[in-house]
This record gives structure tokens, C-alpha cells and sequence, in this order.
């Protein structure tokens, strides 16, 4: 009886030790998952490459293409270059410190920032759109723009 439970009682001592790297790995899948989730909704909230026009049209049509209008947002900036200027500032080749947790541009981008016009959140939503050489503050994680904070004129 005794001779039973040997290979028993060696298995239930060995599992948990070989369990944790597995937890491990899958902990750092879900990471990388959520980094690479969450640059792709910062592209699509915020990236466009090649603006058409950077007006009040432009504003509606992007806001409503990029799910951004229900209900109406009511601040997005688009920030035009591209996707490897964009995450340089996530590294010192292109961005600082700045404040807690985020990264400044060491170079000015260009932006579209679009503001809601009136006073409703309901869509049919109407944006005014300013455009402008700015500088971005952005938070990254692993290397990756994860969240647009701000823009902003260079002093």
C-alpha cells in the first residue's frame, strides 16, 4: 500500500513546482496581448498618415469612421507622420520624460485636434477642427504608444 502512494504523493510534491513558469508565461502572453490591444486602439483613435483636408469635414467624417460619435466624443486629436516617428517618442530618439509616466516629442507633429460644437453628446455630432504643428505627450508601454494625453504649441 505504502509502495501506492510513492508516485502519488511525488507528483502532487513536483506540481506546483513546475506549474508557476507556466502561470508565468501565460501572464506575460496576456501582457503582450493587452500592449499590442491597446497601440491598436491608440492608431485607431488617434493615427492618421495622410489627412485629406484637416477641416470641420474632415473632423466629422474621421470622428464617425473611427467609432468616435456614439455617443459623440468630445476632444480627439489625429496626429499625422508615421507609425515609427509616432513610436519614437516612446524612446529617447524622439521623446522625453514628462511628468508621471509619459513621454514628450522631441519634435513637433502634425495634428488635427477636433472639438464637439454645441451642446449635446447625441449624435448627428459636428466638430471644428484645428490644425497645427504641435508637440504630443503620449504614455507608452514596452515601447508603444498606448494613450494620447495632450499637444501643445512649442514655446
Amino acid at each position: 500500500m505504502m509502495m501506492g502512494l510513492g508516485p502519488l504523493l511525488l507528483v502532487f510534491m513536483l506540481g506546483p513546482c513546475l506549474t508557476p513558469p507556466t502561470l508565468a508565461q501565460d501572464n506575460r502572453r496576456y501582457r503582450h496581448f493587452l500592449d499590442d490591444y491597446r497601440y491598436r486602439h491608440f492608431l485607431a483613435q488617434h493615427y492618421d498618415a495622410n489627412p485629406s483636408g484637416r477641416n470641420n469635414k474632415y473632423c466629422d467624417t474621421m470622428m464617425s469612421k473611427r467609432s468616435l460619435t456614439s455617443p459623440c466624443k468630445d476632444i480627439n486629436t489625429f496626429i499625422h507622420g508615421t507609425k515609427n516617428n509616432i513610436k519614437a517618442v516612446c524612446e529617447d530618439k524622439n521623446g522625453v520624460p514628462y511628468g508621471a509616466n509619459l513621454r514628450r516629442s522631441k519634435s513637433p507633429f502634425q495634428v488635427t485636434t477636433c472639438k464637439l460644437r454645441g451642446g449635446s453628446n447625441r449624435p448627428p455630432c459636428e466638430y471644428k477642427a484645428t490644425a497645427g504643428s504641435r508637440d504630443i505627450v503620449i504614455a507608452c508601454e514596452r515601447g508603444l504608444p498606448v494613450h494620447f494625453d495632450e499637444s501643445f504649441y512649442r514655446p
